[in-house]
């Protein structure tokens, strides 16, 4: 006997240009068996380190990176929940910002405005970490809502946790995992 999960409602899943993108399946995979309905959103760069097709398949939807033109159908269901993993030094930096030139950062910020939950999961190189620009920009986005999973004490190779956590933080952060709709 196969027990349905609970819906959980629309989750999106950004991921940006760190390697951890290539693995993000994992991530929709997880998210849909704990109930929610994905769909993924790349930075322009990050579309190049994901499985696009695999996504596709996973999401029965297009993995968007693009703008729609004022002609074209807004396909997108709204969501109730966000994770932004990986996410890049220049997505966060412009992201806390509100420099929203790509579809994926004005989407975050559009979002926060609504007061969507999200999660934020940045990966990036020691010396961009130290960067004083990060630093004010993850504690801004902190500032305006967003959890940011983030320890600058971590080495580099141990910031990004497991996609399980993730999911487990993104439940957290929406309730203790209770279901959204």
């Amino acid at each position: 006997m196969r027990v349905e999960a609970v819906s959980r409602g629309v989750l999106y899943v950004v991921a940006c240009a760190a390697p951890a993108a290539a693995s993000v399946q994992h991530l929709v995979v997880l998210a849909q068996e704990a109930g929610w309905t994905v769909r993924v959103i790349t930075t322009p760069i990050g579309s190049k380190f994901i499985d696009t097709t695999t996504l596709e398949r996973l999401t029965g939807d297009r993995v968007r990176s693009d703008y729609r033109m004022p002609e074209e159908p807004n396909e997108l269901p709204s969501a109730d929940a966000v994770v932004v993993a990986p996410a890049t030094f220049n997505t966060i930096n412009k992201w806390a910002g509100g420099i929203a030139d790509t579809f994926a950062v004005g989407l975050l910020c559009e979002l926060m405005g609504f007061g969507v939950p999200i999660v934020a999961v940045p990966l990036l190189k020691d010396a961009l970490a130290r960067h004083l620009a990060f630093g004010h920009s993850v504690d801004a986005l902190r500032e305006m809502g967003v959890h940011v999973l983030f320890d600058p004490d971590a080495p580099a190779h141990a910031r990004m946790p497991p996609w399980e956590h993730v999911l487990e933080e993104l439940h957290r952060v929406c309730g203790d995992g209770q279901p959204r709709g």
